[in-house]
């Protein structure tokens, strides 16, 4: 409830500024435009509520007909709060100097005519004469010129108001255009050479493809897995690494769309490790541990296997997401890890960065993770920096007993929520370890 509480917060503040800075400052009191955009923009506040419900509300069916719409107005409600975040401030100076500009206008004509009154009552008082029939008023003065020369400030007001506004929507039209062209496209493929110190040079040139990430649901179809499954067997890899988040719905759901999957290839076989959306679905983690098993994908349950190439040995680890605890499901590093053999290098399939602390607490030569989608939509990714220690690449972690814990955090090869992705385009990553 407190993360939905803040969600519902963070759309509320959010489309109230929208509203301030793009509605009610570009528009004038009372208008059509106003009132039509002022419910066009609850209306979308609305839509967004509902998708955020999704399924398990309403079910996957009605998720499918919202999704599009909901998370394409999320991405597009957000990159309009960051422009116009960027626009305050020259929208502020350009608003200071108008001002400026017509508190001068506004005293030219005062000034002006100071002079020619003072001459009037000077001759009037000269000759005996009242004052007061040649004043201001009689002979049109400040008093007459004062309201005409506040309007065309208050113009060009809203004409910088309209310009920031637009400006601001057509940046986020365009930085969402470009973030949907590159979430539906094809992922990079990311090579990484890595050099693990007690790596038998017998294994030298091992490769394993790493992919997390997938986020089958709602949005993607079966071309999306096929895409996935095509560009990993491309690589010709010798194993194949799947570290969570796959799914975004159950196996009754989204079934037919995983299938693809039973034709990955590779010389030691495919592995994967839950994700905290395993544990989101109605169904829980175990169908789809069942479901993977059936298509020759094998979970690693807080478990290892032994890959054993060129008569060397390298033990192959995986624990679960940190999110099964509550559940009694969450990773166990000693399970995964214990009575290995110390001289063997170990690589650990781990879905959250934050894992990497208790991996090199044991001993880990190199952890695989996914989760953070490299921020999916900058500037998101100086956020997740609060929660993760790494967005996306490459790290060390001092291990102990010397020696470091290398972390490689790929990018992921899907999407969550919207189907867009800036400054972090999706992943698949080629491992080849080297001694």
């Amino acid at each position: 409830m407190g993360f939905v509480s803040m969600i519902l917060t963070a759309v509320v503040v959010v489309h109230l500024y929208l509203w301030r800075r793009l509605v009610r400052a570009s528009t004038r009191p009372g208008s059509r435009s106003r009132r039509v955009l002022t419910w066009v923009l609850l209306a979308l506040a609305v839509l967004m509520v509902v998708t955020f419900a999704g399924s398990r509300s309403f079910g996957m069916d009605v998720e499918r007909v919202v999704a599009w719409p909901g998370y394409l107005w999320l991405a597009l409600m957000f990159y309009l709060f960051v422009f116009g975040l960027v626009m305050e401030v020259p929208r502020a100076v350009a608003t200071f100097l108008v001002s400026r500009r017509g508190r001068a206008t506004a005293a030219a004509p005062a000034a002006e005519e100071a002079a020619p009154v003072d001459e009037v009552v000077l001759a009037g008082a000269a000759a005996g004469g009242g004052s007061a029939a040649h004043g201001p008023a009689a002979t049109g003065g400040p008093a007459a010129g004062g309201t005409g020369a506040g309007a065309p400030a208050m113009d060009r007001r809203l004409f910088i108001s309209r310009t920031a506004s637009g400006i601001v929507a057509a940046g986020a039209i365009a930085t969402v255009g470009y973030g949907v062209s590159r979430a539906l496209g094809d992922p990079v493929i990311e090579r990484v050479a890595l050099r693990l110190p007690r790596l038998d040079p017998r294994m030298n040139g091992l490769r394993i493809a790493a992919v997390s990430d997938i986020h089958l649901g709602p949005l993607t179809g079966r071309g999306h897995a096929e895409r996935i499954v095509r560009m990993i067997n491309g690589l010709e890899a010798d194993a194949v690494a799947i570290v969570g988040d796959l799914v975004d719905g159950t196996v009754a759901e989204l079934g037919p769309i995983a299938t693809p999957l039973r034709s990955l290839e590779s010389r030691y076989g495919a592995y994967f490790v839950t994700g905290n959306h395993e544990y989101y679905t109605s169904a829980g983690p175990e169908e789809w541990i069942e479901e993977l098993r059936s298509l020759g994908i094998r979970p690693l349950r807080n478990e290892r296997v032994e890959i054993r190439h060129g008569g060397a040995v390298l033990d192959l680890a995986g624990v679960n997401d940190l999110n099964g605890a509550p559940s009694g499901d969450g990773p166990d590093f000693g399970k995964a890890l214990g009575g290995r053999d110390a001289d063997r290098p170990v690589v650990l399939l781990a879905h959250q960065p934050v894992q990497v602390t208790e991996a090199a607490a044991h001993g880990v030569d190199l952890q695989l993770s996914g989760h953070t989608h490299g921020g999916q939509m900058a500037p998101f990714n100086l956020l997740v920096t609060l929660q993760q220690p790494v967005v996306g690449g490459l790290a060390s972690v001092p291990r102990t007993g010397g020696g470091d814990t290398r972390l490689y955090v790929t990018r992921g090869a899907g999407f969550w929520g919207p189907p867009v992705r800036v400054g972090a385009p999706p992943e698949i990553t080629l491992v080849e370890l080297r001694a």
